[in-house]
C-alpha cells in the first residue's frame, strides 16, 4: 500500500462543542459512505457560543489535538461559533485540510424575494468580526436582521427537540424576524438543524429555511478529492463518538439522533 492509499484510509475527523455536528456528520455519510468518521463533542465545556474567543480557539485546539492522535486526514469544525471565531489561527498552525461551517447568507440572500433575511444563532456567532464581514459582502442587496438565540442550544443538548417550552422559545426568536417582513431565515447554528422541521411550521410554509449542511458535506468530499484523500475501500465506513461530556447523556444523544449500538466514548 503506497501512502497515499495509506492516507486515503484514514478518518475524517469532525467536531462541535456538542451535538449540533451531527446534523453535518449526517449529510457526510450520505455523501461519502466509504469514509470513517470519528465525532467529538467537546459537551464539558459546552456551549461554545458563551465563551470568549481565545477559550474558543483553546478547545479548538485541544479537540484538533485528540483527533490528530486518531490519525484523522481532515477536520471539519461543525460549528458556526468556532469557524467564525478562529478557523484562520487554526488553519495557521495545521497543515491538514480543515473545512469549516457558516450561516448560509449567500443562498439566503440568493433566495429572499422580500429582500429581507432573517439569521437565527447564537449570540458569540453574531459578535464575530467573521461574521460581520460575511453579512456586509451580502448587504448591499438585501437587509439582513440578526436574531440572537440564548437558550435555545441548551434545549437541544437535552434533547427537547419537540416540546411546547422549546416551541415558545421558537416563537420568541421567529416572530420579531418575520414582523419586520423576512421571508427567508437562516440557521445559523449547526444544533439548529436538528429542529428544521419544528422552525420551518412555527414560521410557516411561506418561510423559505436556509440550512449549510449538505454544503459543508460537497465541500469535505471536494477537498479530499482535490488531495487525493477519498477513501478507496468498498465497505460502508465506521464511526466512533467521543465527548469530554457525560457519556451517559452522549449515548442517549446518538442512540436518538444517529442510531442505536453506535460506539460512543469518554475522552478526558
Amino acid at each position: 500500500m503506497d501512502d497515499k492509499s495509506i492516507a486515503s484510509s484514514r478518518p475524517v475527523g469532525i467536531f462541535d462543542s456538542g451535538i449540533g455536528g451531527l446534523s453535518v456528520a449526517q449529510k457526510i455519510r450520505e455523501l461519502l459512505p466509504n469514509e470513517d468518521i470519528v465525532y467529538v463533542a467537546d459537551s464539558l465545556h459546552a456551549p461554545y457560543g458563551e465563551k470568549s474567543d481565545s477559550y474558543i480557539f483553546h478547545r479548538m485546539s485541544a479537540v484538533t489535538e485528540f483527533l490528530l492522535a486518531h490519525n484523522v486526514k481532515a477536520v471539519v469544525v461543525a460549528c458556526n461559533t468556532a469557524t467564525t471565531t478562529a478557523i484562520s489561527r487554526l488553519r495557521a498552525c495545521y497543515p491538514i485540510p480543515i473545512i469549516g461551517v457558516e450561516p448560509g447568507i449567500k443562498p439566503a440572500a440568493l433566495s429572499t424575494h422580500t429582500g429581507i433575511i432573517g439569521v437565527l444563532a447564537t449570540p458569540r456567532t453574531l459578535q464575530t468580526h467573521s461574521f460581520t464581514a460575511l453579512a456586509q459582502r451580502f448587504a448591499k442587496n438585501v437587509r439582513i436582521e440578526i436574531q440572537p438565540c440564548p437558550d435555545l442550544v441548551t434545549r437541544i443538548e437535552a434533547l427537547n427537540l419537540n416540546g411546547e417550552q422549546t416551541v415558545t422559545l421558537l416563537r420568541q426568536y421567529i416572530f420579531p424576524l418575520l414582523d419586520k417582513g423576512a421571508d427567508t431565515i437562516v440557521l445559523g447554528c449547526t444544533h439548529y438543524n436538528h429542529l428544521s422541521g419544528l422552525i420551518s411550521q412555527v414560521a410557516g410554509e411561506n418561510i423559505s429555511i436556509i440550512k449549510t449542511d449538505a454544503a459543508v458535506a460537497r465541500e469535505v468530499a471536494r477537498r479530499l478529492s482535490s488531495e487525493a484523500l477519498l477513501a478507496t475501500n468498498n465497505h460502508a465506513g465506521n464511526e466512533e463518538f467521543w465527548t469530554s461530556g457525560s457519556l451517559a447523556v452522549y449515548h442517549q444523544q446518538i442512540e436518538q439522533l444517529w442510531g442505536k449500538n453506535s460506539k460512543c466514548y469518554h475522552w478526558l
